[in-house]
């Protein structure tokens, strides 16, 4: 089995070096065929048609698009260099390990947020079917959904920073600065684990082996955690691996609003400035860490599920 699962574990490895080779690909194209002049926007308005010229000369954009293609290519994936910015000529990769903790700690606390909150919720609702119950939390969760990270963030900027003073409004410092970016970045996953906690658990929740463990006498509480949720869990974990992927990748929004200097808030300026290297580096970055979390995901599920794990038994009995 540990060898079926290390073979595996090697072929999603070598499937998310395609993705990545492919999600390059796919955005320097898309760039180089961006209508507008990168020069002319670095150099300004009022530049000179020679010193545009030279500039773009310096940035190597005089060159064909299969000679810019090969030398991004074998800096990034030989060499390992993400290339300077063009606007504030520093070391893209400097930069990005310097803005990733604070991505990081918004992304890993409000997946935390997700997870807790969501399945609570989601089982909260799903033990109390039918009732309001049921209804209040359903519709506390449809709220979350419903509601854009933007405009809650300024919602909660106009009440706790303006009105009540409590907590800071932009920047970054101690804890307090992070409150408000987390809870925005977190209401809109809250609300979808709770809903597909919930319609998990109510596919199981009339299965036959529920109904012998509650024949047998045990506790509603051990019936639900020890029965119920381990057998709903794929769905919800395929919904936590996507919703901390969608946090840390959808994290430009809430870091712009919040004018948090990390890697969401990096690439909406590189691309507001035409600074294509920073924008190459933070979408494959971000492709990245997408693939990694599908790849933890699936790792999970062959933990999970008994069935996965018979599946590579059987593999390995079959290569005997």
């Amino acid at each position: 089995m540990e060898k079926s699962m290390g073979r595996y574990i090697l072929k999603r490895l070598l499937w998310m070096m395609v993705i990545v080779f492919g999600t390059a690909l796919v955005i320097f194209t898309i760039l180089y065929f961006t209508p507008g002049d990168p020069a002319v926007v670095i150099a300004g308005g009022n530049a000179k048609a020679e010193d545009v010229a030279n500039l773009r000369h310096l940035l190597g954009l005089d060159k064909s698009y299969f000679e810019q293609l090969r030398e991004f290519m074998y800096n990034t994936f030989i060499k390992f260099d993400l290339g300077t910015s063009w606007v504030y000529d520093k070391p893209v990769l400097h930069e990005l390990v310097i803005r990733l903790p604070r991505t990081l700690i918004i992304g890993l606390s409000a997946m935390a947020l997700n997870l807790t909150l969501g399945l609570l919720m989601g089982i909260f609702a799903a033990t109390h079917e039918g009732k309001w119950y049921d209804s209040l939390t359903m519709g506390i969760a449809m709220v979350f959904i419903s509601c854009p990270d933007f405009w809650v963030a300024l919602i909660m900027i106009l009440l706790f920073s303006s009105q009540l003073g409590w907590l800071p409004s932009y920047g970054i410092g101690g804890p307090q600065y992070y409150i408000m970016p987390i809870i925005c970045s977190a209401l809109g996953g809250i609300a979808v684990n709770a809903r597909q906690t919930r319609a998990s658990i109510l596919g199981v929740f009339r299965e036959d082996y529920i109904t012998t463990a509650r024949a047998k006498g045990q506790k509603e509480r051990r019936v639900v955690y020890g029965h119920m949720l381990p057998n709903a869990l794929m769905p919800i974990i395929t919904s936590i691996g996507n919703g901390f992927a969608r946090v840390v990748a959808g994290s430009a929004v809430i870091e712009s609003v919040f004018s948090i200097p990390g890697v969401g808030l990096y690439l909406l300026t590189a691309i507001n400035s035409r600074d294509y290297p920073v924008v190459r580096a933070c979408v494959l970055f971000f492709a990245v860490f997408t693939a990694l979390s599908m790849l933890l995901v699936d790792l999970i599920y062959a933990f999970v599920d008994p069935r996965i794990k018979a599946q590579y038994s059987n593999a390995r009995r079959r290569m005997k």
